[in-house]
């Protein structure tokens, strides 16, 4: 069976389980699962494909970017197409293409990859807040914030997929971060201090909402 989604020609694949709902899914060979009890009739499947093609066909563009994002490695603001070869000790980026083994030892250059970046770029900035507490550094993956100043217990927590940016929005993040130590909120007063050190922060701020 093949069902129209998004102007493409999907293929269904129907598993017989004994099931007592009907489950949708797709895969990333693009082909849409559909696992059902054998009482259920194509007929029906398809009734219910077509009752819920809208919802499909959103499912199947998450899948499709999901896909895409796979076959790159986004880094520093930039995206560079994943060559995998078991033979490789080491990860490397050559022009335009990142060369490793796997996707674990690909995963493992990433983590090292923030740790040196972030930290490296905090101890650059540092010396412009020589007034500010000594603080911890955390490095999380946050699903809303791109960063948090706890006052509290002086730590500044950056947001991991900053990683995928350009480095002045990682910067821009980091002083802001910074910058709560003075001011608590997002008062005009906080927006002076930021401006101070990074002028253009209504750009940056622009740019970091439109990825």
């Amino acid at each position: 069976m093949q069902v129209e989604l998004c102007n493409d020609n999907v293929e269904v694949i129907i598993e017989r389980k004994k099931n007592k709902n009907i489950y949708l899914r797709f895969k990333e060979d693009k082909k849409l699962y559909i696992t059902a009890n054998s009482f259920v009739s194509e007929k029906e499947i398809y009734k219910l494909i077509q009752k819920n093609k809208q919802k499909l066909e959103k499912m199947y563009e998450a899948m499709q970017k999901k896909v895409q994002n796979d076959l790159f490695f986004n880094y520093l603001g930039k995206k560079y197409v994943i060559l995998y070869d078991e033979t490789l000790k080491n990860t490397y980026i050559d022009h335009e293409f990142i060369h490793t083994k796997n996707l674990k030892t690909l995963e493992k250059f990433y983590k090292s990859e923030i740790m040196r970046v972030f930290n490296l770029e905090i101890e650059r900035i540092k010396p412009y807040f020589p007034d500010i507490p000594q603080f911890t550094l955390k490095i999380r993956n946050m699903k809303t914030r791109w960063g948090v100043c706890n006052r509290k217990n002086n730590t500044v927590t950056l947001n991991s997929e900053l990683i995928k940016k350009d480095i002045d929005l990682l910067d821009y993040v980091i002083i802001h971060e910074l910058c709560h130590f003075y001011e608590a909120n997002h008062s005009s007063a906080f927006w002076n201090h930021v401006s101070k050190f990074y002028p253009k922060y209504k750009e940056a701020r622009k740019r970091l909402r439109s990825f």
